[in-house]
C-alpha cells in the first residue's frame, strides 16, 4: 500500500472517531496548545466550580448557625462524615469515568469514551437506589448516627438532615460526578456554569426555608437538594442539547460492561479513598471530641460546633486544590495517552505551582482572621470563639504545602497508575492522621501541660500533613526518573 493510501486510511479513521471538526479541535488541542493557557482555561472554572461545590456546606452551616445556634452546627458536624461518604461515591464513579474517558480520547477512541460516560450514568442510578434504600431502614440510620457519635440532644436533628439528602443522592452524583466530563469535552466554562446555577439556587432556598420559614435542618437539607437538582439538570442538558459535543449520553452506552465498570472503579478509587479517608477521620474525630469535650470546660456540644466550623473551612480550603488537580487531569491523561512526555511534566509542575499559590493565600487569610471566621458561623461565646481561632491556626499550619500533596497524588490517577494514587491518598487520612488522633491526646499534655486532650486533637493534622507531603515528594522524584526513561526509549 502506498504512503498516500496509508494517509487516506488514517484520515478516514480519524473522521470516524471525530466526524465534526469543531469537536475534534476541542479535544485534540489538549495535546497542541500552550500548556499555561490550557491550565488557566481549565483551572479557573474548575477552581471556582469546586469552591461553589464547597460552598454548599458553608451555606448550610452559616444559615443554621445563625438560625438554630450551636445545636444546628453540631447536627451538621455529626452528619458531616456521612455527607463526605456521599461525595466519595460521586467522585468514585465521576472521577474514575472521566479519567478513563480522557485517556481514551487521547488514544482517539471516542466510542470507548462515550461508553465510560454512559456507564457512569448507570452507576449513579444504581448507587442512588442503594443509598435511598439504606436511608429507609431505621436500624441502619441509627447505626450510622451512633458511629458518628451523635448525642441524644443532637441525634434527631442529624437524622432528619441525613435522611433527606440520602433520598436525593442521585442529584449530587450527576451534578458533581458527570460534571467532570464537560471539562474533558473542552467546555470548562459550561462545567462551571452548571455548578453556579446550583449554588445560587441552594443559597436562595436556604434563606427562604431556614430564615424566613424557620424549617431548621430540614429546610437546609431541602435547599441543598434544590441546588443539586438544578446542577444535575444543567449537566444533562449539556450532553443532550449541545451541538457538536465531543461526547454524547447514549442509551446503548449505558448498558453496564463489567470491564469498563471495573476500570472506572479502579481509576476513581483514589478520589474515593481521599473522601472515604476523610469520612473515617471525621468519625474518629467526632468520637474523640465527644470524649475529650466532656472533660473540658468547652463541653461536648460546643466542641462539636467548633470542629464543625473547622471542618467546613478545611473542606472549603481543599476544594480549589482539588479543583486544580481535576482541571489538569484531562490534560495529563490526554498527553500521557498520546506519549507527549514533555507536556505531561510541564502540566504537572505548573499545576503544583498554581495549587501551592492558592494554598498559601488561603493560609494567610485563615491565620489572619480566625475570630472573624468563627463569628461568621454564628459563634458568639467569647471562650468558644477563642478556642475555635486557636484550633484554626494549629490545624492549618501545613496548608501552604497541601496543594503539592493533592496534585502529586492525583497525577498518578490521571496517568492510569491507580495503585500508587490510592496509597498516597491513604497516607494522610488513614496511615498517619487516624493513629495521631489517638496518640496526641495522651502524648501532648505530657510534653506540654498547658494543652489538654481536646487541644491536642488539632495538632494531629499538621503532623499528618507533613508526613504525607514528604511521602508524595519521594514518589514524584521516582516518577520523574521513569518519565525520562520513557522519553529515551
Amino acid at each position: 500500500m502506498t504512503q498516500e493510501a496509508h494517509s487516506t486510511e488514517a484520515e478516514k479513521r480519524n473522521k470516524e472517531q471525530f466526524p465534526v471538526d469543531k469537536r475534534a479541535e476541542r479535544v485534540t488541542r489538549m495535546g497542541t496548545e500552550s500548556i499555561p493557557k490550557l491550565i488557566a482555561e481549565f483551572a479557573i472554572p474548575s477552581v471556582v466550580g469546586m469552591l461553589v461545590n464547597g460552598s454548599y456546606n458553608l451555606i448550610d452551616s452559616i444559615f443554621l448557625g445563625h438560625a438554630v445556634g450551636e445545636i444546628g452546627l453540631s447536627a451538621v458536624t455529626v452528619a458531616n462524615p456521612i455527607m463526605i461518604v456521599f461525595m466519595a461515591l460521586a467522585m468514585l464513579i465521576g472521577n474514575g469515568g472521566n479519567a478513563l474517558a480522557a485517556l481514551k480520547l487521547g488514544q482517539g477512541k471516542r466510542d470507548e469514551a462515550e461508553r465510560a460516560l454512559g456507564n457512569v450514568i448507570t452507576l449513579s442510578i444504581v448507587l442512588w437506589v442503594v443509598v435511598a434504600a439504606a436511608a429507609a431502614v431505621p436500624s441502619l440510620m441509627d447505626a450510622l448516627l451512633t458511629a458518628s457519635s451523635a448525642t441524644d440532644e443532637v441525634r434527631p436533628y442529624a437524622h432528619t438532615f441525613i435522611q433527606i439528602l440520602c433520598f436525593g443522592f442521585v442529584l449530587q452524583s450527576i451534578g458533581m460526578g458527570v460534571n467532570n466530563f464537560i471539562r474533558t469535552c473542552g467546555s470548562p466554562n459550561i462545567a462551571l456554569g452548571t455548578m453556579v446555577v446550583g449554588l445560587f439556587t441552594a443559597t436562595g432556598f436556604n434563606y427562604w426555608f431556614v430564615i424566613v420559614n424557620g424549617w431548621g435542618v430540614a429546610g437546609s437539607a431541602f435547599a441543598t437538594l434544590a441546588g443539586q437538582a438544578c446542577s444535575a439538570a444543567a449537566v444533562l442538558a449539556y450532553f443532550f442539547c449541545t451541538k457538536d459535543v465531543a461526547l454524547r449520553i447514549r442509551l446503548s452506552c449505558m448498558r453496564p460492561i463489567w470491564r469498563v465498570v471495573g476500570t472506572i472503579l479502579a481509576y476513581g478509587f483514589p478520589s474515593f479513598a481521599v473522601q472515604a479517608g476523610m469520612a473515617v477521620v471525621n468519625f474518629v474525630l467526632n468520637f474523640q471530641l465527644v470524649k475529650y469535650g466532656a472533660l473540658s470546660d468547652i463541653g461536648t456540644v460546643n466542641a462539636l460546633a467548633s470542629i464543625g466550623v473547622i471542618n467546613r473551612i478545611g473542606m472549603f480550603s481543599v476544594m480549589p486544590l482539588i479543583g486544580i488537580a481535576i482541571a489538569i487531569q484531562p490534560l495529563l491523561g490526554f498527553n500521557y495517552g498520546a506519549k507527549k512526555i514533555d507536556r505531561v511534566r510541564k502540566t504537572l509542575w505548573l499545576g503544583i505551582a498554581v495549587a501551592t499559590a492558592f494554598s498559601l493565600i488561603e493560609w494567610i487569610v485563615i491565620t489572619a482572621f480566625p475570630n472573624a471566621i468563627a463569628n461568621a458561623f454564628g459563634i458568639q461565646d467569647a471562650a468558644l470563639v477563642e478556642f475555635t481561632a486557636f484550633a484554626l491556626k494549629v490545624q492549618f499550619l501545613m496548608l501552604p504545602f497541601v496543594g503539592f500533596q493533592i496534585v502529586g497524588s492525583n497525577y498518578f490517577q490521571a496517568t492510569g497508575q491507580p495503585a500508587k494514587s490510592i496509597f498516597l491518598t491513604l497516607t494522610r487520612q488513614i496511615l498517619f492522621l487516624v493513629p495521631l488522633l489517638f496518640i496526641m491526646p495522651n502524648l501532648l499534655p505530657i510534653m506540654a501541660p498547658q494543652f489538654d486532650g481536646l487541644d491536642a486533637l488539632y495538632f494531629a493534622a499538621p503532623i499528618s500533613d507533613f508526613l504525607a507531603i514528604f511521602t508524595v515528594a519521594i514518589f514524584i522524584v521516582w516518577e520523574m526518573r521513569r518519565l525520562r526513561r520513557m522519553q529515551q526509549c
